[in-house]
């Protein structure tokens, strides 16, 4: 028996979220939806500027979220990044330990924590500037090969393979670990432009991968097709295992013999932000705890759901409530 059942490998940041009107959005300038990665300077301008709109801090990061979710259903879980010694870094390492997540000592000294500014408008778009800071200093020598070792599955976040001289490193070293010692690797997109822009590093790993989480153009990119369907259908010559999220439209999954298309739940999304992270944290849950692919897959699409509906890439209570709600 493992002592976890993923260990999540990705960029450690810190969310911090402010609500906008659109008159007040209109004035900063900023394009409606898009992700910016900003020097440390730029993004305290930006935090201090707007320190009345009582910004809510949550702990983030791509990866680190689907394990936030999979630690609320019952899973256990362990988290390899890397934060500052400021407020920030004390935030999000007392925040992990809180909800039962191993994460080691994570914070480099003198160092500032990643942060992400999202920008939350009245049509649920976010508009996101990131400052990756120290989570982009995620290394080979960070990996700890006992984490791994000690877990079922490694969770590769494709965000770390855009820094190609340290996070790159990080995952061929978690990797080359993870294969030595017989545990699974799932990994994650993140967004099309590391499949376009990052493509040699992102298809290395992929090649090790026994699950890819992709959204329907992140899958497109991958595959060069042209719908979800069609990339869907392709990635099964790509990797054993796949999971393509389609918005309103549902989800494709593939795993342990199984293939099912499973339809979304209709609601009125309030921000679109974490959707897919808890997806791919909620299915984890599933196939590790013996819930066939269909009905993990289901149950994922149903709290991906319920946080759409809020604001925020996390449900801070009734994760588990919400889970057997799908099989009740």
């Amino acid at each position: 028996m493992k002592d976890f059942h993923v260990c999540g490998l990705g960029n450690a940041i810190v969310d911090i979220f402010l609500e906008f009107d659109d008159k007040e959005f209109a004035a900063l300038g900023f394009e409606r939806g898009t992700m910016r990665l900003v020097e440390a300077a730029e993004q305290r301008l930006l935090i201090d500027k707007f320190r009345t709109h009582e910004p809510r801090l949550v702990s983030g990061g791509s990866v680190a979220n689907s394990m936030i979710a999979m630690s609320q259903l019952g899973g256990k879980g362990a988290f390899i990044g890397c934060v500052g010694d400021d407020r920030y870094g004390l935030f999000y390492e007392t925040e992990f330990k809180e909800l039962g997540i191993e994460i080691g000592n994570p914070a480099i000294v003198g160092e500032t924590t990643g942060t992400c500014v999202c920008l939350i408008t009245p049509d649920a778009e976010r508009t996101m500037r990131t400052c990756l800071a120290v989570s982009s200093h995620l290394a080979a020598r960070h990996i700890e090969e006992d984490r791994i070792k000690n877990s079922e599955w490694l969770f590769i976040e494709g965000y770390v393979l855009a820094n190609p001289n340290t996070g790159q490193g990080a995952v061929r070293e978690a990797v080359k670990v993870a294969r030595r010692n017989g545990v699974k690797i799932a990994l994650t997109c993140s967004e099309a432009f590391i499949v376009n822009v990052f493509g040699d590093a992102f298809h290395d790993t992929l090649k090790n991968a026994d699950l890819l989480f992709c959204n329907a153009s992140e899958a497109m990119a991958v595959t060069n097709a042209t719908n979800a369907n069609e990339a869907f259908s392709k990635l099964k010559s790509i990797v054993p295992s796949a999971v393509v999220t389609d918005g309103p439209h549902g989800a494709y999954v593939r795993h342990g013999g199984h293939e099912v298309h499973v339809p979304s739940f209709p609601c009125e999304p309030r921000d679109l932000t974490g959707a897919g992270d808890m997806f791919a944290g909620a299915f984890l849950y599933g196939i590790t705890h013996g819930i066939s692919p269909e009905k993990a897959a289901r149950a994922a699409c149903f709290l991906a759901m319920k946080v759409i509906t809020q604001v925020g890439a996390r449900l801070h209570h009734g994760t588990r409530q919400f889970w057997e709600q799908t099989f009740s």
